[in-house]
């Protein structure tokens, strides 16, 4: 058995308002990567500060064992006393080589000022001073905000090698999937623990609202809604969220058809004519910034009902190519039509729209009523919808926390009559139960979405197509979510290495199938069947950890349902792909 490196007891604070949490108590040992989980304003960083010994509890013991080093990221460190962002990294006590390896290994220059850094440097910055301190107790607080992919991988990677314990706040539902063994809840001031990794945590939310929801009909009382995300219908939701990937799916496959030529492009689509809806078409446009070329020769025709995620380096461009595509900076070459019916709404990712205003005149200019999709509704309702509790309506913007002022400008903007939604790193900030609700906004919007995201669970959820920058002018165009633009890449490589290594050929290349082989055929036929009974084995495993007693009476069988769940949704999430990618294969084939 791992010894406990840190415990918490019976642990309280006070703020303001009352107490945060009280009786909270936490056993962390040596082994442990826990995944901490909570509402946004649920206390969770400050939890963090607490166990690092920065905040003293009100009530309580902490106890840490001999010897612990402990390392915690911030969400914003300061930095404003450094001049350099080595001056920072240097700052907690690592040697030089120490700090420049793990920064060219990050892509990060140590010599840039402090102050004029952006935010994905300060962020490759804070992870350079906290990695290279050695901590036996790692504590991460939303790590992967201002990543890049790329960045984000690496940092999976190092994390999976490290020996180290881990705590970490996250909206990166793949990062705490892949890392992550242990989950924390932090609910209402209460703290569950379940030992299990983060890909079993709906289930156990779902067992635990159940449970809680019989208690409360046997107590003759109703949780207000506001009161517990739980009660806002999450199970429901969920299935809702099954029937909308669903429609993602068909919107992706529908998207393939119309690049594929006018004849299958009018069997798609309702409309006789596709090219009505064509919102932005962009034709062999370039953009250069003096010997910096940011575009070369790219082309994206941007349909009505789109859903295209913009990836890439930081700094590859991908809110320059926003701003072309809308017209605020115009290419150096090619050209871009726009629709004239074309009217998008940007959600101000610096909070401009916040400043000075209550909560009440950031949704509806100080009135009681707006109108969202067609239908007049009373402000207080549309919080409601997102999230908040009513009685804010009068509080200033600037006092909610930053995932609070995000989720209000979600609110304002979907709200707002558009057809083009524009959306930069929408997930900054938020909770899972937010993100929820984003991805159950953007299924539901009729208008056509544009976003910038480099979290790959959330691309995968919402997107039809991908476009991914390389940073050296080139841009390519993928129908699908991350994972299958990913997959692509992947097959790519390895067919690049398998053409480099081959022998040159003794005779004429055959001539190009015309058909799949026998051997893939088959596979595509049987493909719909398995892919019916993953269904059905995932239906049936759901049905079984839905039980809420179940954890508590067998956590053995609980955590091998859950490593079964996990292991069926990743065979039916390959068979999916593959069930495509034969589709398509055949469909090229088949000319």
């Amino acid at each position: 058995m791992p010894e406990p490196i840190l415990t918490l007891e019976a642990i309280g604070l006070k703020t303001g308002t009352g107490w945060l949490f009280q009786q909270l108590s936490l056993t962390i040992d040596a082994r442990d990567r826990v995944a901490l989980i909570g509402r946004n304003g649920a206390g969770k960083s400050t939890l963090l500060k607490i166990i690092d010994g920065t905040i003293e509890a009100d009530a309580g013991r902490r106890a840490v064992a001999g010897g612990l080093k402990i390392g915690r990221l911030e969400q914003d460190p300061p930095m404003g006393a450094f001049a350099t962002l080595e001056e920072y990294a240097a700052s907690g006590g690592a040697q030089p080589h120490e700090l420049a390896a793990l920064a060219d290994q990050l892509g990060l220059d140590l010599a840039r000022p402090a102050d004029t850094a952006s935010g994905g440097e300060r962020r490759r910055a804070a992870l350079v001073r906290v990695l290279a301190e050695a901590p036996d107790l790692l504590l991460l607080d939303e790590p992967t905000n201002h990543l890049d992919i790329s960045a984000i991988e690496w940092l999976e990677n190092w994390l999976d090698r490290s020996r180290c314990a881990l705590v970490v706040i996250s909206h990166d539902r793949t990062f705490l999937t892949r890392l992550t063994r242990n989950c924390l809840w932090l609910d209402r001031g209460a703290l569950r623990r379940a030992e299990v990794g983060f890909g079993g945590f709906d289930a156990w939310a779902d067992a635990v609202a159940a449970e809680e929801e019989r208690t409360a009909q046997r107590l003759d009382t109703k949780l207000r809604a506001e009161e517990h995300w739980l009660q806002r219908g999450v199970t429901a939701r969920r299935k809702r969220n099954m029937g909308r990937l669903s429609k993602l799916l068909d919107l992706r496959e529908t998207r393939r058809s119309l690049d594929r030529g006018p004849t299958t492009a009018r069997i798609a689509t309702e409309s006789s004519d596709p090219g009505s809806k064509i919102l932005i078409d962009a034709k062999a446009i370039s953009l250069s910034f003096g010997e910096r070329v940011m575009l070369k020769d790219f082309s994206l025709r941007v349909r009505k009902g789109d859903r295209i995620g913009i990836i890439g380096p930081n700094g590859a461009g991908k809110s320059t190519l926003i701003k072309l595509l809308l017209g605020q900076i115009a290419p150096v070459a090619g050209s871009i039509n726009r629709s004239v019916a074309l009217a998008p709404t940007i959600i101000d990712q610096h909070r401009q729209r916040l400043k000075g205003r209550t909560v009440r005149e950031v949704l509806a200019d100080g009135g009681e009523w707006l109108e969202v999709n067609g239908v007049k509704k009373h402000v207080a309702g549309h919080l409601k919808d997102y999230l908040f509790d009513g009685g804010i309506l009068d509080a200033a913007a600037e006092t909610l926390s930053g995932g609070e002022q995000s989720r209000l400008l979600l609110a304002r903007e979907f709200a707002t009559p558009s057809n083009l939604m524009v959306l930069d790193e929408p997930t900054n900030d938020l909770d899972m139960e937010t993100l929820d609700l984003i991805e159950e906004v953007i299924g539901d919007y009729d208008g056509t979405v544009l976003l910038v995201s480099h979290d790959r669970a959330f691309l995968d959820r919402v997107v039809t197509m991908i476009v991914a920058l390389d940073g050296e002018g080139k841009a390519e165009v993928s129908v699908g979510g991350w994972s299958d633009w990913a997959q692509r890449q992947a097959a790519a490589v390895t067919a690049a290495k398998s053409r480099s290594s081959a022998p040159a050929p003794a005779a004429a290349a055959p001539k190009k199938a015309s058909k799949l082989s026998y051997k893939d055929a088959r596979e595509l036929g049987e493909l719909p069947g398995r892919i019916e009974a993953l269904n059905k084995d995932i239906a049936a495993r759901e049905a079984m950890l839905a039980d809420p007693d179940l954890y508590a009476k067998n956590p053995a069988r609980f955590a091998a349902l859950t490593a079964e769940l996990d292991r069926l949704r990743e065979q039916l999430e390959t068979a999916e792909l593959r069930w495509l990618d034969l589709a398509e294969q055949e469909e090229q084939l088949a000319g």
